[in-house]
């Protein structure tokens, strides 16, 4: 889960600096034909490529396909318009809203120190987005709307059966995510790209793997509740990226806010470690 979310966050310190100058469906198309040939050249070498895909899992990868592509637009959307570090930590919800979405549809059982703690994580995020502030506008929205399209596509794969590869489902979202950049940037004027555009661009194709990889990986092996508090690392990338690279800072508020999400999220890994030792000592 550190490794799936560093990539992610580097990744997106790239897109961020790559559309400053590029437009972002031309990122998206460029990225994702770059990441498609490099991930199935390598899953191929390893002699793992297949496209047996069980009966079952289709329409679930279908669905988690199309929900990795709406939240990619919806968060990119924000990163562009906001600062790296308070994009990343309205994502801080994360966590929450994958542990609220598995006791709904998997029946995973939640006590009120559960809810407790995803009520106050709600209560964190309305401290990062700070709703009536200049800080809150139409890219917090689309950032919190990432939120809920990750969760669910997080919960899709936690879904699918032991037969299908996760090697398949890292392909195909490569794959699907570039056919959809590659119809969007139509719509736009390209823009010329010198080296370093270029190197940015491997940089980013190089991370997204990563983050497929390691994301498919962590939902199907993992348990949601021991490794959902891992996703804030994330912040930590972010806020030093923020820093380093572009010179930003999240205000007190925000950080605020999300110390308190994350807070809650290691109340969440401790109870549940509680609860999972009973159980064995039952």
């Amino acid at each position: 889960m550190i490794g799936s979310m560093a990539s992610f966050t580097f990744n997106d310190a790239l897109v961020k600096l790559l559309a400053e100058d590029v437009p972002l469906f031309q990122i998206v198309f460029l990225r994702g034909l770059l990441t498609t040939l490099m991930l199935t050249a390598t899953v191929a070498a390893f002699g793992k490529l297949s496209f047996r895909i069980p009966r079952g899992d289709r329409g679930k990868l279908a669905l988690r396909t199309l929900l990795e592509i709406a939240a990619m637009v919806a968060f990119l959307t924000a990163l562009i318009h906001m600062a790296i570090a308070n994009a990343t930590a309205i994502l801080s919800a994360l966590p929450l809203a994958v542990t609220l979405g598995a006791a709904l549809l998997f029946k995973e059982p939640v006590g009120w120190r559960r809810v407790s703690a995803i009520c106050v994580g709600a209560f964190g995020v309305l401290l990062i987005v700070q709703p009536g502030s200049d800080g809150f506008n139409a890219y917090s929205l689309f950032a919190l709307v990432a939120v809920v399209l990750v969760a669910g596509r997080d919960l899709v794969t936690r879904s699918f059966s032991d037969h299908l590869p996760s090697m398949t489902v890292a392909v195909i979202t490569a794959a699907a995510v570039c056919v959809f950049g590659g119809v969007m940037s139509l719509t736009e004027p390209w823009a010329p790209m010198g080296l370093r555009e270029i190197a940015l661009l491997a940089l980013a194709s190089v991370f997204i793997i990563g983050g497929y990889v390691f994301s498919v990986l962590v939902m199907r092996v993992g348990e949601v509740a021991v490794t959902a508090p891992f996703r804030y690392t994330s912040l930590v990338f972010a806020l030093v990226l923020g820093v380093l690279v572009f010179r930003e800072f999240p205000n007190t508020l925000a950080l605020f806010g999300a110390g308190i999400v994350v807070a809650t999220g290691v109340f969440t890994l401790i109870r549940e470690r509680q609860m999972s030792r009973r159980v064995s000592s039952g």
